[in-house]
């Protein structure tokens, strides 16, 4: 941890819960900017909230929640964009593409994958997120990340579901992604993470 985090990330601690795969995109993103950060984690297989997240997120009362300055910032994608739009400057990285066209198609695929995937029954959940990941293998196409020539924005939204299914395994993108240590300091080994996805999606 860094002696002064400038932030505080509250995601969930147990990984049986598909939120936690929320949470370890903001974890990605501020080890990306290089932004000192504390780490609180939610027990997601307590029903009752924590103060915390209930003071912190008292409409949704989910995580994760980013806090900055002693404002929260709620929601994955919202706090992805407000960690680009705070800290990218500092380090001369930017997470969302600086021409406005890319960072409209790189919300649009993030927001795509978030909301399209709430099917009630979670066999339909699970074939609803499997065929939209088959989609965008066609919008990486030969680049090496989808966010262009440099991680970024939208790669930070999918690599913690992509790396689990049989399809997207061996993809070269997930090898790119998992070479980076904002990547490897967040997710769980390959193996870890199959048996993840099986447990929130029920893939085999």
């Amino acid at each position: 941890m860094h002696p002064t985090p400038a932030a505080a990330a509250v995601t969930g601690e147990h990984d049986d819960d598909e939120l936690a795969a929320f949470g370890m995109r903001a974890r990605i993103a501020l080890h990306v900017l290089q932004v000192g950060f504390g780490f609180v984690e939610e027990d997601l297989r307590i029903r009752e909230r924590s103060d915390l997240v209930l003071r912190m997120n008292p409409v949704h009362r989910s995580v994760p929640i980013l806090i900055h300055r002693g404002r929260p910032i709620c929601g994955s994608i919202n706090i992805l964009q407000y960690i680009d739009e705070v800290w990218a400057k500092r380090v001369g990285t930017r997470l969302l593409p600086p021409d406005p066209l890319k960072r409209a198609s790189a919300r649009f695929w993030a927001d795509f994958v978030d909301h399209e995937s709430k099917g009630e029954e979670k066999e339909m959940a699970k074939a609803e997120l499997l065929d939209q990941l088959r989609r965008l293998e066609g919008v990486l196409g030969d680049r090496s990340f989808f966010s262009g020539d440099e991680f970024g924005f939208l790669d930070i939204v999918l690599i913690p579901f992509s790396s689990m299914f049989h399809g997207y395994k061996q993809h070269m993108w997930v090898k790119r992604c998992k070479e980076r240590e904002s990547v490897r300091q967040v997710l769980p080994d390959e193996g870890e993470m199959y048996e993840l996805h099986k447990k929130w999606y029920g893939i085999e």
